[in-house]
């Protein structure tokens, strides 16, 4: 447990001793080798993690397999994307050490450029490691990577690209293609030409959806809901996604921002809070739970900017930065000593150190 409590604590205790929050990207290069390192971390640590995560003992067998298969058999059997990483490791070395090294290289720049954008980078980041690093990037390798490039595609429609958005969720759909749902935030944008946009992102979608999600559609619906099957603590889940939401909604007028981001998080905010309401109507808590998962760049984003929206904008705020943290805090020891799965994570074992 003591390595999870240095990777909360580590960017938990420098957002306390952070100068004030600023609004425009971090350019030194001093900051940009940081945050290099940092992503190095990321992939090591998820990356050469040894039976560690809740999906390992599903994850092995398909690498394994792999060895067996031509690339265009790979391909076929899963998400295309996943599945050529799969067969690169089972047949040109590093097995699933190297599939999940690139996984957690993929998640990590995703992470990364999300953070760099916000006005708190650290702590966002301190935020995301009790659940989105810790169990979705090292539990849900897939979905892990689907998200870090769907948070990349976030940041590009923050910026106004909204092809290079699209592109981006296409290219997550090929890892996890419950990403390609993430293709109706695109409607949120409002333009002169809103009609023709409309069309053409319902068009875009619609072919998204023949290519990557038709067929998973069917296997979704016998698996999550027909089986009706339930996640535990997916209530908790879809609640710390809703909290940020409805604070947003109700405080978004005092938060610093651009038209484009403001109307992205209000829908996302939206969005948070009807998952509820699936959530109560959905005869499967686990396809509501992992759907939600594209919520949570929500958490990073609303935190990073409630010590300002509540407090003196351009302070340190550190009473709401304490309270965030104690939040997440408390979110990483509830995980650590009473969730159902913690076994899978317990102890951290890295595979350099497993030879010696």
């Amino acid at each position: 447990m003591t390595f999870y409590w240095f990777l909360f604590l580590t960017p938990a205790l420098w957002a306390l001793g952070a100068a004030k929050p600023r609004y425009l990207p971090l350019r030194s290069a001093s900051q940009s080798l940081l945050w290099f390192l940092i992503l190095v971390g990321l992939s090591l640590v998820i990356g050469l993690r040894h039976e560690v995560g809740g999906d390992w003992i599903y994850y092995l067998p398909q690498v394994e397999a792999a060895q067996w298969l031509t690339l265009e058999e790979a391909i076929s059997q899963a998400d295309p994307g996943y599945a050529l990483l799969n067969w690169i490791g089972a047949n040109w070395g590093g097995g699933i050490y190297l599939v999940n090294t690139i996984c957690g290289l993929l998640f990590g720049l995703g992470l990364v450029a999300f953070c760099r954008q916000l006005p708190r980078p650290w702590l966002a980041l301190a935020i995301a490691m009790p659940y989105l690093v810790l169990v979705v990037a090292m539990g849900y390798s897939r979905q892990g990577v689907a998200l870090g490039i769907a948070m990349w595609g976030l940041v590009l429609f923050e910026r106004g690209k909204l092809w290079r958005f699209i592109f981006a969720i296409a290219l997550a759909g090929l890892f996890h293609k419950s990403a390609v749902a993430l293709i109706l935030i695109a409607l949120a944008l409002r333009t002169k030409n809103k009609f023709l946009t409309v069309i053409a992102i319902t068009g875009v979608g619609a072919g998204l959806y023949v290519l990557l999600l038709a067929d998973a559609v069917d296997a979704l619906k016998v698996g999550y809901l027909e089986a009706e099957y339930q996640s535990s603590g997916a209530g908790v889940r879809v609640a710390m996604n809703a909290l940020p939401g409805l604070i947003f909604l109700w405080f978004r007028e005092r938060f610093v921002l651009t038209p484009k981001q403001r109307q992205l998080w209000t829908s996302m905010s939206w969005a948070s809070i009807g998952f509820v309401g699936l959530l109560v109507v959905s005869p499967s808590s686990t396809a509501v739970d992992r759907v939600a998962l594209y919520l949570i760049p929500l958490q990073l984003f609303v935190w990073s900017h409630f010590p300002d929206g509540l407090g003196r904008p351009g302070r340190k705020n550190l009473l709401a930065v304490l309270i965030v943290l104690g939040f997440y805090t408390t979110v990483l020891f509830v995980w650590l000593f009473f969730a159902d799965h913690r076994h899978g994570w317990i102890p951290y074992k890295f595979f350099p150190f497993e030879n010696l």
